[in-house]
């Protein structure tokens, strides 16, 4: 197991690029005790794992509410590792593989989610292509904004619990601009962003009154090299653009709150991992561990490598 955190996508995407299983559990399903209570509802605690069996065992260990919390989820049924092996019944999943934000998705990540499709079709799922209709753009600026004052937020919080002003030389450009777009953001324009993310949230969780999950690339591209995402001059919020295309799924869940997960079913023809991408309703991380489960069994991932390149 790996500890990660998850504000947009940070267990789940290193999870894609590694051949490993990335989950982000339901919103406050991890406590964030004892120094934060919520921070805009976007991040969540857990771990990337080797197997569906470890990511279960580990949340049951983690889970549940801190004293002073501000909200948790819907307590599970039952301890999330006896969903391992669990019959997931006859699931009615909905994919896509385009992308919400009109960016170009690599015919890998294309492929990925057919495969996916195809093979929950296989093992008696009902399998429908469809989307949820939201405002995507609107959905994406709002999240950059309330990232951009996290980001802010983080840089202030550390500077006082260490008693050092923070300054631009102990930062990268990239993360010096976001902070200061963040320290830019009024507390209307914040709390305005904050109610467009609520509402579009609504209008994304009442496409999971027709099915139980919601199958996507989990990435836009396949794994990238080392460096891809270095700054080397000129805007530094263009690299921020750069990440629309490379991860333009993954967010959207760190936005409602539902659970997500990355399974490593697909390789691409350079023997690089590509995930794919399942939500859930909020609550219901059962029905992720139920079928992933079920996945890993069909078609095993622990024993797979990456091919390492020396270029």
């Amino acid at each position: 197991m790996a500890h990660g955190n998850d504000a947009g996508g940070s267990i789940r995407i290193p999870a894609s690029c590694c051949g490993v299983f990335g989950l982000k559990p339901t919103r406050a399903r991890n406590s964030l005790a004892p120094h934060y209570g919520d921070i805009s509802g976007l991040w969540s605690e857990h771990a990337l794992t080797l197997s569906v069996r470890d990511s279960a065992t580990l949340l049951d260990a983690t889970s549940g509410p801190a004293i002073g919390d501000p909200y948790w989820p819907p307590p599970p049924m039952r301890p999330f590792s006896k969903e391992i092996g669990a019959n997931p019944g006859k699931l009615r999943i909905a994919f896509t593989a385009r992308s919400p934000l009109g960016t170009e998705v690599h015919p890998d990540c294309r492929d990925a989610v057919q495969d996916a499709a195809a093979l929950c079709a296989k093992l008696g799922h009902e399998v429908i292509e469809d989307v949820p209709r939201f405002n995507a753009e609107l959905l994406w600026q709002s999240f950059t904004g309330i990232l951009s004052a996290g980001c802010a937020w983080v840089i202030d919080d550390w500077g006082r619990r260490t008693g050092r002003t923070p300054t631009s030389e102990y930062f990268s450009p990239f993360v010096w601009a976001f902070k200061e777009k963040g320290d830019q953001i009024s507390a209307p324009k914040y709390l305005l962003a904050i109610q467009d993310l609520q509402k579009l949230s609504r209008d994304i969780s009442g496409f999971f009154t027709d099915y139980d999950l919601w199958l996507t690339p989990t990435l836009g591209q396949p794994p990238v090299s080392l460096g891809a995402f270095n700054f080397s001059g000129g805007d530094p919020l263009e690299l921020r653009r750069r990440m629309v295309t490379f991860a333009p799924f993954t967010f959207i869940s760190n936005i409602t709150g539902q659970p997500a997960m990355s399974v490593p079913l697909f390789w691409n023809s350079e023997g690089l991992p590509v995930g794919t991408h399942f939500i859930g309703r909020f609550g219901d991380e059962a029905t992720l561990f139920r079928l992933a489960a079920q996945l890993e069994e069909e078609r095993p991932w622990a024993n797979r490598r990456p091919r390492i390149s020396a270029g």
